[in-house]
């Protein structure tokens, strides 16, 4: 696995560039094969939103990272000092390069098996949630079913800068819905509104009211973003 940075150190040694364009077409076969097969009632607009969720960079970054791609990728000095092994999408470049080397070692059914084995679930899973909706929008429309308004999310962030975690909490009506944390703003409010979902839902199956959610007091150093 060589990212660019490190090719350009130690030339001619060759970059994963190529390998993840074929990966990446390959992925996407067998992503859109089983989501056709699984799901024959839904429109074509629905399925390419299915595959543009499974195989986006939220989806896949945590795949590389439990395979442990970020442990075996050449960097450059740069790009290693500067946290590339914890960058998303890095970590998604190589394991599309991975898919690329197993199609071509093993052909396209050795490569089906291979991305059935680490995604199988994940697919399913995800698959699951994309037909639903995102679940930031799940949760807006949940709340505008009950009469609950909108939600908003404070996001705070830690660490130093090229290995940052966010943390973000759901609001609603001013009272603490749910929380979540994550690589990016984007992930961590997505698990924030997840969280909601499920108290909300919980509250909602028991008879209870709105107010049995913990009121929100943001710390003096939180940022807020609808």
């Amino acid at each position: 696995m060589a990212h660019r940075s490190y090719c350009a150190e130690h030339p001619p040694q060759q970059s994963n560039e190529r390998l993840e364009l074929l990966g990446d077409a390959v992925l996407g076969l067998v992503v859109t094969t089983d989501l056709y097969s699984s799901f024959p009632e839904l429109a074509e607009g629905d399925l390419a939103r299915m595959r543009a969720a499974i195989v986006s960079t939220v989806g896949l970054a945590p795949i590389a990272t439990a395979i442990e791609l970020d442990e075996v990728v050449l960097l450059g000095k740069g790009e290693e000092s500067s946290g590339g092994r914890r960058k998303p999408s890095i970590l998604v470049d190589c394991l599309e390069a991975l898919v690329g080397a197993v199609y071509i070692s093993a052909g396209f059914p050795g490569a089906e098996e291979f991305v059935r084995s680490i995604l199988g679930s994940e697919i399913a899973r995800m698959a699951s949630e994309a037909r639903l909706g995102d679940p930031k929008n799940q949760l807006q429309e949940r709340l505008a079913h009950l009469g609950l308004g909108i939600p908003s999310y404070v996001v705070t962030e830690r660490g130093p800068d090229h290995a940052k975690s966010f943390d973000a909490v759901c609001v609603v009506l001013g009272r603490r819905a749910g929380t979540g944390e994550g690589s990016s703003k984007k992930l961590a409010e997505r698990n924030a509104a997840i969280d909601a979902l499920a108290a909300i839902d919980a509250i909602d199956a028991a008879g209870g009211e709105i107010e049995l959610l913990p009121s929100f007091r943001p710390s003096s150093r939180a940022g807020g973003r609808a």
